[in-house]
């Protein structure tokens, strides 16, 4: 029976690999479905570790396979994704990114050099013990319509058929050293709205010649706002936000049409197409009212994440036998999104918090910003942790 120190062990060995892999990833970062160089380096640790894998699913995808004795008895998949962002880092450290314009600030570097670790972990321990671990390094899962989608398309889930499904993410507002879990609705899922208003331009100190689009499209966003007052009160969580608006007009031109984009999220499905149907109404009913004309586009994206009862509490406890009680924490709900959602559809997964912020060393800023880093001792966790939670599930009926 592999134990809580071999692991550790295991893991301190690795970690100079994990750091390296790490640091070369983040500093050859690659948009999503284009991680093309991302996908061979991880490939070629793997040749050097002896692991077998298969890869180019959908295109840049490796899914690498480490089998314990009675193979067949269960199948746990781990999964990392490998894709970056559109974001210029700001850093002067010697691994920040060499590639102008694209940066690793949503710690997709982490996820896969943690996996590389458990990996290698599992690699050397498969004689103790029973089952298979299916470890996916996953492109895309930054845009729609999300990696996941396209692996489980694919049969990333068959050959052999996976039981559940565990992923982390990097959680820079926790300290490192510690991990987060929530049983049940976690993170929400996320739609795009474009809306294009047109009305009649014209002469802005002629107002009986035109018809201001960018009033109607302010009436719009405010009959929005009081059916979806994002005041946290209602029963089901759910944000409706426009970020942009957009009309091409000047101090005296009033423009012809208006463009805004927004985002819908909620944690229910039934909620979520009554609130599509309920968005298109009132756009529609306020631009006919104005003799307006409206264009309007919601994209389904990621679904809500939720989290299995009984394979995140198993979790939970097995990471407290790692860590400590004292490290593991209970996580609130999220309105962000994730495309490992997809996975949770389809199976029962785990999806947990790996805590890399160190405010002692001025590591604290968000994903998605110029200036995000870790602490990058989380590595030697985030590998050790993730071969103990696939091993501890493994071990489960």
């Amino acid at each position: 029976m592999v134990t809580v120190n071999e692991i550790k062990q295991h893991a301190d060995k690795i970690y100079a690999t994990v750091l390296a892999a790490r640091r070369h990833i983040h500093q050859h970062p690659e948009l999503s479905f284009k991680e093309t160089e991302t996908s061979k380096y991880i490939a070629n640790l793997l040749d050097g570790m002896g692991i077998a894998y298969t890869s180019g699913h959908v295109k840049t995808g490796i899914i690498a396979l480490i089998k314990g004795k009675n193979p067949e008895k269960k199948v746990v998949m781990l999964r990392a994704d490998m894709d970056a962002l559109p974001i210029t880092q700001q850093s002067t450290k010697e691994y920040a990114s060499k590639n102008a314009g694209v940066m690793h600030a949503c710690g997709h570097d982490v996820h896969s050099a943690s996996a590389i670790g458990a990996a290698s972990i599992l690699n050397a321990l498969k004689d103790g013990f029973e089952g298979t671990v299916k470890i996916i390094f996953q492109p895309g899962e930054e845009v729609l319509p999300g990696g996941a989608s396209l692996m489980i398309k694919e049969g990333v889930l068959k050959n052999p058929d996976v039981n559940l499904a565990i992923a982390q993410h990097v959680h820079p507002s926790m300290e490192v050293g510690k991990v987060g879990f929530r049983t049940g609705m976690y993170m929400a899922s996320t739609d795009e709205i474009y809306l294009t208003i047109t009305g009649t331009g014209g002469h802005a100190a002629m107002p009986g010649d035109y018809n201001n689009p960018l009033l109607i499209a302010s009436e719009v966003l405010l009959e929005l706002k009081k059916k979806f007052p994002n005041d946290g009160k209602s029963e089901i969580p759910t944000v409706l936000a426009f970020g942009k608006i957009e009309g091409a007009g000047a101090t005296n031109v009033i423009p012809e049409k208006v463009d805004i984009q927004g985002t819908f999220r909620t944690m229910d499905e039934k909620w979520r197409a009554e609130a599509h149907e309920l968005i298109t109404k009132i756009i529609l009913e306020v631009c006919n009212k104005n003799k307006a004309k409206a264009d309007l586009k919601i994209v389904r994206g990621y679904p809500f994440l939720v989290n299995d009862k009984n394979v995140t509490e198993n979790c939970r406890q097995a990471a407290i036998e790692y860590l400590g009680k004292e490290n593991v924490e209970e996580l609130p709900l999220r309105m962000t999104a994730e495309d490992f959602a997809y996975f949770t559809h389809e199976l029962p997964c785990c999806f947990y918090r790996l805590g890399t912020g160190n405010k002692a060393k001025g590591i604290v800023s968000g994903v998605h910003t110029a200036t995000f880093d870790i602490d990058e001792e989380a590595l030697r966790i985030g590998s050790g942790l993730m071969a103990w939670l696939a091993l501890q599930q493994l071990k489960t009926v």
